[in-house]
């Protein structure tokens, strides 16, 4: 009896234990699935991604071309998406407009917010009659060279409409602007035609040490390199500016400029489509910045800009690579005349911008990407799926997971999906251009391109992720982030000094707002009408997504990893 009774007690001690391990078990479920922040990471998934895809890649968009009715469709379905996903708009302030009944019973116009951030801008195109010549006044005398139109000289308008100018001739050496290297130092370019050459400072010899001193930090600096230089010299003053490159005679290019080359091969008939390619956009006036004249010359020309002077383009390349001394000179007895001309007309443009309102009403990140893309021209539609549909769709799905969380954030976060990157990141420039006061932005974090794996990249998981090099700490957040979560991501870390890079994330860089620029890879289907749906690697965008969602997460509550150095 007594053995008996001691088995019963035992039976019914273990099965209170058993019973005490479920109820530990089940609490921890709960816990588990009530964590805000796996709430959120869960509502990442596949499917979600692939229906939103393969909507705003799809032919209905018309390749999502700014001003095009492809990209007002887009942004409709954008804004819906965030309405169905409870974000708030934080576009621009509009006034309801009453019904006549309405107005009989003593309403007025109510003032509300949309999901739209309107601008305007000029979409143009260089026109057939471009004029370039110099003048030489040596000697006594006056001489004229006029050059040819695309067998001496290209032209990029500066503006929207035909300019003219009859300028003084300046010699910049690159024009490169460096704390200890600059081509402007002490001098005063306003007004004038400014010559450079392309490059900077031991650009051809990679062990000398100017070149180790001066040389862009990664690609995209590389890239942007002359932009920067052009951008420069606006602001300094300069009229107009000659380009040479004195190692390529780009003649034979603009004597085919009606065939269209990609990588090597030819569309039908050798003949070039009405493309983007044909257009530019600014912004009307001065409002973002506008532009001046570029004008590309091939060696021949370029030698005889300077023929009568002192200048000489090879000794000068060798002695600033030696001395790092700059040698800018006003050409004396010279003078360029110029003359461009523009097709232009204005069009409508929109941000889609929403919004969760943070505990801290003051501070705000802000996750975008742009949705415009190339658009449709003589039957052949570019619907960018790649480019940026899936940058796009990875900021509808962190809308979707934050507001599936179930928690308020500890500060705000917007979500923007911009217009007009394609030609000048248009949409990310007006953003922060116009930004209250009272909205201090902490942090952006741009997607472009997530959807792809390079041929380089077998395993299908590798990702470049440039950042801003003063912040340190999200190179750190990334890492961990990627291993406790074992996202199987790969990343290629590319800090940034400065804010270089062709994507949205630059001109929060410029107002020294921290940022990273989540980029998949470069492939050949960039910018042609092959990037499709079939090429996504859906695993590898699900998981960037994740990993932006995870970062953004710890953003909200640990400030260190913004914490600069």
């Amino acid at each position: 009896m007594f053995l008996l009774t001691q088995q019963k007690q035992l039976k019914l001690l273990l099965m209170k234990k058993h019973l005490l391990t479920l109820a530990v078990w089940a609490s921890a479920v709960l816990v588990f699935a009530q964590d805000p922040r796996l709430k959120g990471y869960e509502a990442i998934t596949e499917s979600t991604v692939r229906g939103q895809l393969e909507f705003l890649a799809s032919d209905w968009m018309e390749g999502r071309a700014t001003g095009e009715r492809g990209i007002s469709l887009a942004s409709d379905y954008i804004a819906s998406m965030f309405k169905v996903y409870n974000i708030q708009p934080l576009g621009d302030e509009l006034w309801t407009t009453p019904s006549r009944n309405e107005r009989t019973q003593g309403k007025g116009p109510e003032k509300y917010r949309s999901y739209f951030q309107n601008f305007s801008l000029i979409k143009y195109k260089t026109g057939e009659n471009q004029k370039f010549s110099v003048i030489n006044r040596a000697g006594g005398g006056e001489t004229a060279i006029n050059f040819a139109y695309r067998v001496d000289f290209d032209i990029t308008p500066g503006s929207q409409v035909s300019s003219s100018g009859k300028t003084a001739l300046f010699f910049a050496g690159y024009g490169f602007s460096h704390q200890d290297y600059d081509d402007y130092r002490k001098t005063d370019i306003k007004g004038k035609t400014v010559l450079i050459l392309k490059g900077f400072p031991g650009h051809r010899d990679s062990t000398s040490l100017a070149f180790r001193k001066f040389h862009p930090e990664n690609r995209n600096g590389l890239l942007w390199l002359e932009y920067n230089k052009i951008r420069k010299a606006q602001e300094l003053g300069a009229a107009a500016i000659i380009l040479v490159d004195p190692d390529n005679n780009p003649t034979l290019n603009w004597a085919q400029h009606d065939h269209y080359p990609i990588r090597g091969t030819y569309y039908e008939a050798d003949r070039k489509l009405r493309s983007f390619y044909d257009y530019r956009m600014a912004a009307p006036g001065n409002q973002l910045g506008g532009n001046i004249p570029v004008i590309q010359v091939s060696p021949r020309a370029g030698d005889q800009l300077i023929a009568g002077t002192d200048i000489n383009f090879q000794l000068f390349e060798k002695r600033t690579q030696e001395t790092m001394t700059p040698a800018s000179v006003v050409l004396p007895d010279k003078e360029v005349v110029f003359e461009t001309s523009v097709e232009s007309a204005v069009i409508s443009a929109r941000n889609v911008v929403g919004y969760i309102e943070g505990k801290n009403k003051d501070e705000y990140l802000v996750i975008g990407a742009h949705y415009d893309h190339l658009g449709k021209f003589e039957g052949w539609t570019w619907n960018g799926a790649d480019d940026n549909a899936s940058g796009t769709v990875g900021v509808l799905t962190l809308a979707k997971a934050f507001a599936e969380s179930g928690e308020k954030p500890e500060k705000s976060i917007i979500f923007a999906a911009w217009a007009a990157e394609e030609q000048g990141m248009w949409g990310s420039k007006h953003f922060v251009a116009t930004l209250p006061p009272e909205m201090q932005v902490i942090y952006n974090l741009n997607l472009d391109m997530i959807g792809r794996s390079s041929e380089k990249d077998p395993a299908g998981n590798s990702f470049d992720m440039i950042y801003s090099g003063s912040t340190p700490g999200l190179q750190e957040l990334t890492r961990k982030n990627i291993e406790n979560y074992q996202l199987e991501l790969k990343a290629n870390f590319q800090p940034s000094k400065g804010s270089s890079g062709g994507s949205d994330h630059a001109p929060f860089a410029e107002k020294g707002i921290p940022f990273t620029f989540i980029f998949s890879a470069m492939h050949p289907d960039y910018h042609q009408p092959s990037d499709e749906l079939g090429k996504i690697n859906w695993q590898k965008m699900v998981n960037l997504i994740r990993l932006g969602y995870l970062n953004v997460w710890d953003l909200l509550h640990d400030r260190e990893y913004l914490k600069k150095q």
